[in-house]
């Protein structure tokens, strides 16, 4: 077995690991596909803190040099990929930035326990309580997002106390609640009834839709399954 020495860093600074990192997948002795050592044993290696190591690796993911998964490890990607960056956006901010008037309604308010896909999916408990909300935002009087969206009550129980008739659930958790990551699913569907009434279209017809899960560290704070009216466009900057 070949025994590759590696150069002793005098910094420890998570721009050292970054470029060190960086140039073992470079030189292909971590070619695609690669799943690297964890972040406890490069911080040992590098005599480091695992802070340090986690920033390295969150800037390369961002790089698109890595790919990183909850749980899973960080692996060398296949390809380099540009990173879009996405925010959360405030939907009365969005409809407002078009120059039409924003409004807000709530359809359905009610806390109860997760029903199994749910516990399946953010992997909640059996007893874990969650708070369901369906609500539609306007532009100029017309549909423009129906808004379908689970708040787990373990991480934000102040959910339960908040008036939602006047608040949208997005414009509260962007204000009130923080999270540290973000998995977002886009995908274009046909309008099932209870959406297709929402919005005003026919049945069948194809919309857009996104589904959001935020964290708070390994924490679920949310999911929410957006759906948007004929017209709408997404915009990301790189």
């Amino acid at each position: 077995m070949k025994v590759i020495e590696r150069p002793v860093l005098k910094k420890t600074g998570y721009k050292d690991i970054k470029r060190e990192v960086f140039n073992r997948i470079r030189k292909n002795e971590w070619p695609p596909g690669t799943l690297l050592p964890g972040e406890v044993e490069l911080a040992a290696e590098f005599g480091c803190a695992r802070a340090t190591v986690n920033r390295a690796m969150q800037e390369l993911s961002d790089d698109g040099i890595i790919d990183r998964k909850r749980k899973g490890g960080s692996r060398v990607n296949l390809a380099p990929v540009r990173q879009v960056t996405f925010e959360i956006p405030l939907v009365r901010a969005e409809v407002e930035g078009k120059g039409a008037t924003y409004k807000y309604e709530l359809l359905y308010n009610k806390t109860d326990i997760a029903p199994i896909w749910l516990q399946d999916q953010l992997s909640l408990s059996a007893y874990s309580r969650v708070q369901h909300l369906r609500c539609i935002h306007f532009a100029d009087g017309k549909p423009y997002q129906y808004e379908d969206r689970w708040i787990n009550h373990s991480v934000v129980p102040l959910a339960s106390e908040f008036d939602f008739s006047t608040i949208s659930p997005n414009e509260w958790l962007i204000s009130e609640v923080p999270y540290t990551n973000a998995e977002v699913r886009f995908s274009a569907i046909s309008a099932e009834k209870y959406v297709a009434t929402a919005l005003e279209v026919n049945v069948g017809d194809p919309i857009f839709r996104a589904e959001r899960t935020t964290w708070l560290s390994d924490e679920p704070v949310t999911f929410v399954s957006l759906y948007f009216a004929k017209g709408y466009e997404m915009v990301a900057k790189y």
